[in-house]
Formats: C-alpha cells, structure tokens, sequence
C-alpha cells in the first residue's frame, strides 16, 4: 500500500464495491418500474452504507494521519482538521 494505506482501507474498499453493486440494483430497479416506495428504501440503504463508509475512512484519518503524528507542524493538523471536518 501507499503512504497514506491504512488498516481500515481494505474493509473500506469492500463496503464501497458493496455500494456499487446496491446503485447497479437500484438502477435496474428502476428500469423494470419497481415501485417507488422499494426503490427509495434501497436510495437509503445505499446512503447510509455510502456515509458510513465515508465516516470510516474520515475518523481513521483523523486517529492515524493528524493525532499524535510526530514531527508535524501543529498548525497544518488543525488546518486539515477543520478542512476534513467537513465531511463529516
């Protein structure tokens, strides 16, 4: 892995392999006029496996890349703290 390979980045890349299969049936949901109700409840599910993937990927950031990081200028963490923050 590259410099910035974390622990968590092969779970994270199956989540969102996972992810993409859900969009794919979602958009042949939609094709074969599955009902709305359906096709929103899988919009969600979708959603949330994508936030939470994201949040994942965020916080393992934050623990490994900005917290602790030896040798760091302080001032640089807190900017990519807050820019990072964002996504949240």
């Amino acid at each position: 892995m590259n410099d910035h390979g974390h622990h968590s980045h092969p779970e994270i890349v199956k989540r969102l392999q996972r992810v993409e299969g859900q969009v794919r049936s979602i958009a042949a949901m939609i094709e074969k006029g599955r009902s709305c109700l359906e096709v929103a409840q899988q919009l969600a599910a979708a959603t949330s496996a994508l936030t939470g993937a994201k949040d994942t990927f965020i916080r393992d950031h934050i623990d490994h890349c900005l917290v602790g990081a030896a040798g760091s200028d302080s001032r640089q963490q807190l900017t990519e703290l807050k820019a990072i923050t964002k996504f949240l």
